[in-house]
């Protein structure tokens, strides 16, 4: 029973990471694979578009590197609120912060996000009882850590 519960979780994770990515709204598995897959090629398509130009492969990597997100870490009583706020929209930093909070053992138990003209995260989460000591400065230490991974990885792309 707990592996179901598991393993359902773990798939409803995965899903919610795939809209995140590909910013798509779609309520059932297959619309969504749909919106995936439009999506990628999408992405193929400029690529195929960039290379057609001749356009050199350092030039491709620069990426508008307007303001960092700005993160905050507010210990309350049972737990902690983490707000992420950037002025532009941050497309894929979701996942990457959602990944930090699995990596820390934090159990999100209200979320409030929005990913459209600019990114904005609220989200109230606490320990698993598995966790190791865990407080706002590590939280704030990891958090920042996926933000600049996430950074690294979208000047890549």
């Amino acid at each position: 029973m707990v592996y179901r519960v598991h393993r359902r979780t773990v798939l409803y994770r995965s899903i919610q990471k795939l809209r995140s990515i590909t910013n798509s709204n779609a309520r059932r598995k297959t619309s969504l694979i749909l919106n995936a897959t439009k999506y990628i090629r999408g992405l193929k398509q400029k690529l195929q578009e960039l290379n057609q130009l001749g356009v050199p492969a350092a030039a491709q990597n620069v990426i508008d590197n307007g303001p960092m997100p700005v993160l905050k870490v507010e210990t309350q009583e049972e737990g902690f609120m983490i707000k992420v706020v950037c002025e532009r929209s941050c497309q894929g930093l979701l996942t990457f912060i959602l990944e930090g909070f699995e990596r820390l053992g934090l159990e999100v138990l209200q979320a409030r996000a929005s990913c459209v003209e600019s990114f904005s995260l609220e989200a109230f989460g606490i320990k698993e009882n598995n966790t190791l000591h865990v407080d706002a400065q590590v939280i704030e230490k990891v958090l920042s850590q996926a933000i600049q991974n996430w950074r690294e990885v979208t000047m890549q792309c």
